[in-house]
């Protein structure tokens, strides 16, 4: 019968460290990058006023920033990297008229839950356009 009493108590002990982990998956989350304007890869006919990340969720405005540059590596975003107002999980900066050519977007953003993440994607203005 002890023998029954300990394969209860340890299987008891398992779910309960099951659930535990299950519970606290949320407190280990990252905010990745959910979608961008423009899209990731995307090839646009027009000139974007403003490039906007969303991350999975909310981040830091004082850590969080992007940058934008061109084939030849030149920094050419407004420098005004952002938090939205309403959205604590969209950050934004404002680029001038673009030449047609491919545009790398960096970034690197603090969740609230202090976990660093970073990465890049690109784009394409397509010739004869701005």
């Amino acid at each position: 019968m002890k023998h029954f009493e300990k394969a209860g108590l340890l299987q008891r002990w398992v779910i309960t460290l099951f659930l535990f982990a299950a519970w606290q998956v949320p407190a280990w989350a990252h905010a990745f990058l959910d979608r961008a304007e423009p899209r990731v890869g995307s090839a646009v006919a027009q000139s974007p006023g403003e490039i906007k990340i969303w991350f999975t969720q909310n981040i830091e405005a004082a850590f969080s920033s992007m940058e934008v540059r061109d084939a030849q590596g030149k920094q050419v975003d407004k420098k005004d990297s952002h938090l939205d107002p309403q959205s604590k999980s969209l950050l934004l900066v404002s680029v001038p008229a673009l030449a047609p050519g491919t545009y790398t977007v960096a970034w690197h953003v603090i969740s609230v839950d202090t976990h660093k993440t970073q990465g890049h994607f690109e784009f394409t203005v397509r010739p004869g356009q701005k």
